[in-house]
């Protein structure tokens, strides 16, 4: 059996739960915590816990676009 490398994409902090959930419903993706270093003024070196999609790159990329569609519609951009 071939390991097919994996790929993780960030979710920006603020997402709704209720597109997360979606998201991770309907692709064939796993939501995991990263810890990233934050590179913003007086945080500089900090880490900080975030959450992403993991899966395929092909995957991912219908993730994001799908990811920021929604993310349009929640704040009624069109």
């Amino acid at each position: 059996m071939k390991n097919e490398e994996l790929f993780d994409l960030i979710i920006p902090p603020g997402v709704p739960r209720s597109i997360i959930c979606d998201i991770a419903e309907k692709y064939d993706v796993t939501v995991v915590e990263r810890n990233e270093p934050i590179v913003i003024g007086i945080m500089d070196g900090d880490v900080r816990e975030l959450l992403a999609f993991r899966g395929k790159h092909e995957v991912l990329e219908q993730v994001q676009e799908d990811l920021l569609k929604q993310l349009k519609e929640f704040v009624g951009e069109n």
